[in-house]
């Protein structure tokens, strides 16, 4: 495949302004590359949740299917992520949310049905979890932004909602494999009169 990077830093950024793929030098703070930011977060986040799974599964071989499924996700990031950087690159593709979605719909029927809110935590994989759900919420929220000024296609919109309800669910799914129980919100006693 050759290089793709034979210099790590170029100067061309010290004035705030980036490069994308097709030739336009924009803002550090756009929408686009804020964006961009966003899902390289999360994929950051995802390989930490994705190392630290891998660390458990011989103890608790019920998360080698959340490996499986979680694995490809931080490919399919990055396919987005190129996308926002080469905004006429298409990679992404709809059987992704498809994928996505049998994968909920199976654990959530291993998990059963939510019975109260839950609060990140319980273990550090289900944290991580978390973590990594909210900033799929995040990455989400900075695409959509995009969205608004420069429209992008739909399935990266999709994808990235999808994948904060994946992973919502593998957190359930990740505690039940660890035999740990989920915490449940509780709500502030109502004020005496």
């Amino acid at each position: 495949m050759g290089y793709r990077l034979s210099k790590i830093y170029t100067r061309t950024g010290d004035a705030g302004e980036t490069g994308l793929a097709d030739g336009r030098r924009v803002a550090k703070d756009h929408p686009r590359v804020d964006a961009m930011g966003e899902l390289d977060t999360l994929n950051s986040q995802l390989g930490l949740l994705l190392a630290e799974l891998a660390e458990q599964h011989t103890a608790c071989p019920g998360l080698d299917d959340v490996i499986a499924v979680l694995a490809p996700c931080q490919h399919r990031l990055f396919d987005l992520g190129g996308e926002l950087a080469m905004p006429e690159y298409q990679a992404l593709q709809a059987d992704e949310i498809e994928r996505l979605e049998a994968a909920i719909d199976r654990w959530n029927e291993d998990v059963g049905p939510l019975e109260n809110f839950i609060l990140p935590g319980g273990s550090r994989l289900v944290a991580q979890a978390h973590i990594c759900r909210s900033l799929a919420r995040g990455a989400e929220r900075r695409c959509q932004q995009l969205n608004a000024v420069e429209p992008i296609r739909g399935v990266g919109l999709a994808y990235v909602n999808r994948l904060s309800d994946l992973l919502f669910v593998a957190a359930r799914l990740i505690a039940k494999h660890q035999g740990i129980d989920e915490v449940l919100w509780q709500a502030a006693a109502k004020p005496q009169a």
